[in-house]
């Protein structure tokens, strides 16, 4: 897998603050889920699909000193940036760039493992869960926040050009060999392979221009919309009337942003 592969939305400088500023609107529910799942001191915790680490650092200090982090990814240049983290901060996290298929873990060595947004872009979930969960100790937790209906993803006033845009984005979705409702079908799989399931929510997240969740759709469609013109779903034209739209609706205070819909799954190996 080259760097210009790993992502669908790139590695670059730009999408590395368009994470960052999706951590801060989702950190409140990864800790959530963390605590729910009783994350703590002196365990080891994988973050499967951790990109450049903002949820391996929270959970190293969980860890704590006697506990280790392992964060894996794909993107050499997020691993990279991970060990630098690490550094800095003097956390035990192992970073290792590998793709989920090629990834080794030690069996009964994880007291659990943390996933967002990993398992949408995945051609088949199912050997990557089984090599976790063989992984996992008995009494070991899998917490996992996937989307659940990426379809509700619309604004209020639905501007055409805007719409237009936010539809393309779902297409190419849609086209490709993974499943962006991925959550949906997460409960079903972790039953199969044998786990309990002891919680699952939905996350649903209503933006406004006035507060901080509007920059999470926001840095997305300015991210995502000029690789809609260069993979041929949109035209140049098109794009630049989506962003105009987006420009429009954001002088307007009363205007509203749904956001995909996600969920959290929360599950034991017995």
């Amino acid at each position: 897998m080259s760097e210009k592969n790993a992502y669908i939305l790139g590695t670059d400088d730009q999408e590395l603050y368009r994470l960052g500023v999706q951590h801060q609107i989702w950190a409140s529910e990864a800790q959530t889920g963390w605590d729910l799942a009783r994350f703590t001191a002196g365990q080891t915790i994988l973050d499967l699909g951790c990109g450049p680490g903002f949820c391996s650092k929270e959970l190293a200090f969980l860890a704590g000193e006697k506990g280790k982090v392992i964060g894996i990814d794909r993107s050499a240049h997020y691993i990279q940036y991970l060990q630098e983290l690490a550094t800095f901060h003097h956390l035990n996290i192992e970073a290792i760039a590998a793709d989920f298929s090629e990834m080794n873990l030690e069996s009964n060595s994880l007291d659990g493992m943390y996933c967002r947004w990993a398992l949408a872009w995945l051609p088949d979930t199912k050997p990557v869960l089984k090599k976790v969960f063989d992984a996992l100790k008995p009494g070991g937790k899998m917490v996992i926040h996937e989307y659940y209906n990426w379809s509700t993803f619309v604004t209020e006033p639905a501007l055409p050009a805007l719409s237009k845009a936010i539809a393309a984005a779902l297409k190419t979705f849609k086209d490709s060999d993974s499943e962006i409702d991925i959550g949906r079908e997460v409960p079903g799989i972790l039953n199969d392979l044998g786990m309990e399931i002891s919680n699952v929510r939905l996350m649903a997240k209503i933006a406004t221009p006035d507060d901080a969740t509007w920059q999470w759709p926001k840095s997305f469609f300015e991210n995502y919309f000029p690789k809609l013109v260069d993979m041929g779903y949109l035209q140049k034209e098109e794009m630049n009337a989506a962003l105009e739209d987006l420009k429009t609706i954001e002088q307007d205070s009363t205007t509203t942003i749904c956001c995909p819909l996600m969920v959290e799954i929360i599950a034991t190996k017995q």
